[in-house]
């Protein structure tokens, strides 16, 4: 059970926060690029993938946290810095990102441009997301004290 567990865990991972990590780091640029209703599509789908992968990516510590428990590795250093990171990384996307791409979206929408300063601080939410998930990622590869060998 715990081997099918991890790879539900890792394969949910992929799938629903790589999709999330790519569109969010293409949603400034897309933004700066879009007048009016030219580029706005894209934009708009951008935004739709990074809202709806990160309703799917809630799967991921959920089957973490049962593939720790199965593991039974729930106390150990590594494990608990991830899901703090983990938990930082939503929160990130949740209160960062994926508000301010709504208003840059309705700013689009209404006015037709967006500046430069607000795309450029989404940019910089987004690489701290992103840098949350790579650390993350980076922990559950090497896992201090593992057996591995790694």
């Amino acid at each position: 059970m715990t081997k099918f567990l991890l790879a539900l865990h890792v394969l949910v991972a992929i799938v629903a926060v790589g999709p999330v990590t790519v569109a969010a780091s293409m949603f400034p640029p897309a933004a700066r690029r879009a007048h009016a209703e030219s580029g706005v599509g894209t934009v708009r789908l951008l935004h739709r993938i990074c809202r709806v992968y990160a309703g799917i990516g809630i799967a991921v510590p959920v089957l973490g946290i049962a593939t720790g428990a199965a593991m039974g590795v729930l106390g150990d250093a590594w494990l608990t810095t991830s899901m703090a990171l983990t938990a930082a990384a939503a929160g990130v996307l949740a209160a960062f990102v994926l508000p301010r791409q709504g208003e840059l979206l309705e700013e689009l929408t209404g006015q037709g441009s967006v500046e430069h300063r607000a795309t450029a601080q989404l940019a910089m939410f987004t690489g701290i997301f992103n840098l949350l998930w790579a650390t993350v990622t980076v922990l559950m590869i090497v896992r201090p004290g593992s057996t591995t060998g790694a």
